[in-house]
């Protein structure tokens, strides 16, 4: 069975935030959450770099090995949903997790922060697929209907990439290749100078 991961390739990713308004609009996310956010290292210095972030869907997810409900669990497919029903909104997923993937909708102290949100994949919540209450609670259950995850499907340059681990293992295992193998191939001189 395919383990489906995202890829975010930093020479490619041009901080328009396609992926983050895709995701808001799929799955009507409420104000304040971003399940998905784009990243800039060394913001306006020469050679910066911008990364989509959102839940990495991890093989061994510390945001379940924290919580104290288990309301974490991962579907065969490797991604990695939660439950809303038992989810106590004490934030310790927040505090566990690398990637500052877990979003509460309000600010305030443990337990009144509200249930935890978080990127599904498109792969929706442990409802019946497709149904109101799912997308209500998880939005959009693109998995489900045979698709990839929208925040991938936009992204123009085709930086973020999402599906089987395997796949995305080659294609970007291509594109480093077909750079040269270095940083800093993929760029302005490559693109819009001539050779020679």
């Amino acid at each position: 069975m395919a383990r489906m991961k995202f890829l975010c390739d930093a020479e490619r990713c041009i901080e328009c935030n396609a992926c983050v308004t895709a995701c808001k609009n799929e799955h009507e996310v409420p104000w304040g959450i971003n399940r998905r956010r784009v990243v800039t290292l060394d913001d306006g210095v020469p050679g910066e770099k911008s990364i989509s972030v959102a839940c990495m869907h991890c093989s061994d997810a510390p945001c379940a090995a924290v919580c104290p409900v288990d309301c974490f669990y991962t579907t065969p497919d490797g991604v990695v949903l939660h439950d809303k029903d038992l989810c106590i909104g004490c934030g310790y997923c927040f505090y566990a997790c690398p990637f500052g993937a877990p979003q509460f909708p309000q600010a305030a102290a443990f337990g009144v922060r509200g249930k935890m949100d978080k990127c599904t994949f498109c792969a929706g919540g442990p409802e019946t697929d497709g149904s109101p209450e799912e997308y209500q609670k998880y939005g959009a259950n693109r998995l489900a209907e045979g698709k990839l995850p929208l925040c991938a499907e936009m992204c123009a340059t085709k930086a973020l990439l999402g599906g089987d681990g395997d796949v995305i293992a080659d294609i970007y295992r291509q594109r480093v290749l077909q750079r040269g193998g270095r940083p800093q191939t993929w760029g302005w001189d490559r693109a819009y100078e001539p050779e020679g």
